[in-house]
């Protein structure tokens, strides 16, 4: 069947009538929406939208980011052929209704209303009763987005990958800056950090502001294992939102990213800590980072799109039927 559909199968982005089921279009042909799924704006029963914010004016280093998400939807169409590896044959693409619900519109030459824009774009989403899992863009879109869900939810757990820990001090709030969001995001009470931890740390920080700290050394001697047992003993079951800096990975695995650090995580590290997080109570998640004019071999944007795919199997597992 599948070599059948392969034979008709194009430009399912804007084609396709329904939104559940792989699909089977050549990987390098046709419209790349995330995962072939049906670009939309009627959010009328929808799980999950993912969206693109191809924002990077908040960078310390290298710009690039921008073009991020336009990447990770290209990447992503080597995996919607078959249900996702290691989740016991879960297919979130067959059993919910996902839709790429295209990028944010936002004026680039008016930075300072960006984040308000931001916001009510997530905002819109939830309100229509889906999730989102949003393709980034520089980490500060982190914070307009977490916005919006603590409207919905209240103070937030966070499961932060990053070599950073974005918590550098910062009151000026009018500020746009990747390194600071999560010190506005604690001290605005819209994340609570004894329910939150950072995983892959390798960048020192005097005040973390009461994160919890699973630092890349820790992951490399303890294992996997024990770092996802302490991250899901402090989340619990309160409302999660994950987001993953594609620059937790080492330049090694990922190398385009604007301030890659050594010393990270391998991709195999990651897969297994995102696949045994399941079962969290995660709202929304996003990947951020991903800048692909610094890698030639594709390999960044082809992780950002497995990672986001881990993203949304970790939203949709605990919503799964039976």
């Amino acid at each position: 069947m599948a070599l059948e559909d392969a034979k008709t199968q194009v430009d399912t982005a804007f084609t396709r009538q329904e939104r559940r089921g792989l699909a089977y279009e050549n990987a390098f042909g046709g419209a790349t929406s995330f995962l072939r799924r049906r670009y939309s704006k009627d959010l009328a029963g929808v799980d999950l939208a993912v969206t693109g914010v191809p924002f990077d004016q908040a960078v310390t280093h290298r710009t690039g980011t921008r073009f991020g998400p336009r990447a990770i939807r290209e990447a992503s169409a080597l995996q919607p052929f078959d249900p996702p590896w290691g989740w016991d044959g879960f297919s979130p693409l067959d059993d919910f209704d996902i839709v790429d619900y295209g990028d944010v519109a936002f004026d680039y030459a008016k930075v300072a209303d960006f984040p308000d824009t931001l916001t009510a774009h997530i905002r819109t989403i939830l309100q229509a009763g889906a999730g989102t899992v949003t393709l980034g863009g520089d980490h500060y879109i982190s914070f307009p987005i977490l916005k919006a869900y603590a409207e919905k939810y209240g103070p937030l757990s966070l499961i932060q990958f990053d070599a950073h820990c974005d918590t550098w001090k910062d009151d000026d709030f009018s500020r746009i800056d990747h390194g600071t969001m999560f010190y506005k995001a604690v001290k605005s009470g819209i994340v609570d950090p004894a329910r939150s931890v950072q995983i892959g740390i390798r960048t020192h920080n005097d005040d973390f502001m009461g994160v919890h700290v699973i630092d890349a050394r820790e992951v490399h001697e303890k294992g996997t294992a024990a770092a996802v047992a302490k991250a899901r003993e402090i989340v619990g079951d309160h409302p999660t939102y994950v987001t993953f800096d594609i620059d937790a990975l080492d330049p090694a695995f990922a190398p385009g990213t604007g301030t890659p650090v050594w010393g990270g995580l391998a991709s195999w590290q990651v897969a297994a800590m995102l696949r045994d997080l399941a079962g969290i109570n995660m709202v929304g998640g996003d990947i951020v980072e991903v800048s692909p004019a610094y890698d030639t071999t594709g390999a960044t944007a082809i992780a950002g799109a497995h990672v986001a795919m881990e993203l949304i199997c970790l939203y949709c597992w605990p919503r799964r039927k039976g």
